[in-house]
């Protein structure tokens, strides 16, 4: 039996019209959502700009460095050297890392201050040095710490370590690395932007799926 005339050719322009229908609501979503990146990164940006050292810096229990960035542990180290805290930990330092292969980089002798200094060896992510901080903290029954990262790091930095000791008060420390000198640069806006995504999974809690999990042995 002949179908009724035009019955075949109403068919196609109706999938087509919802198949363009889903089109336009997936893209009013990804335009939805890159405005909302793009909000968050424009605050993230600010944030990290306006990072400044806490000038004078106020009497701290300990000094805690977050390894991975230039001039991280020579800011740690002057700190100490001045009297800012009595103890310092270099967190992430890395299996067979000694005292003396920061020193003589850094232009500080802190032979006078060894005693005082602590390796964190096992930490190889942000979570990590959270871990090996606390462990730390809890040993020498600390209240109060001075974390020393890069400006566009200390954001995320500080959220893993109040996790994981809520009740220490955490005084920033931040270092401008050259990197971020120029923040308009197209490769500090590639840093950032993946530093954005890293605090954004640490925020939302999701960062557990790409973090190691390890315990730190100080």
């Amino acid at each position: 039996m002949t179908p009724p005339t035009g019955l075949g050719h109403g068919r196609k322009p109706l999938r087509q019209r919802h198949r363009g229908r889903w089109l336009r609501r997936l893209l009013g979503l990804a335009l939805i959502g890159a405005l909302i990146w793009l909000v968050g990164f424009g605050w993230f940006l600010a944030l990290v700009a306006g990072e400044r050292p806490i000038t004078p810096m106020p009497h701290a229990d300990g000094i805690v460095v977050l390894t991975g960035g230039s001039d991280r542990v020579k800011a740690g180290l002057e700190l100490l050297m001045a009297g800012a805290a009595p103890r310092l930990l270099i967190s992430g330092a890395g299996a067979g890392t000694y005292l003396g292969d920061f020193t003589p980089r850094d232009g500080i002798n802190a032979t006078a201050k060894a005693a005082g200094i602590s390796l964190g060896h096992r930490a190889t992510t942000t979570r990590g040095n959270a871990r090996e901080a606390a462990r730390w903290v809890i040993r020498y029954g600390m209240t109060s710490l001075i974390v020393v990262t890069a400006d566009y790091h200390m954001p995320r930095a500080l959220l893993e370590l109040h996790r994981q000791m809520p009740q220490i008060r955490l005084l920033a420390e931040p270092v401008r690395p050259p990197a971020m000198v120029h923040l308009d640069h197209w490769r500090s806006l590639r840093l950032l932007a993946a530093e954005f995504g890293k605090y954004m999974l640490v925020r939302f809690r999701l960062g557990g799926f790409a973090a190691h999990h390890i315990e730190a042995h100080i």
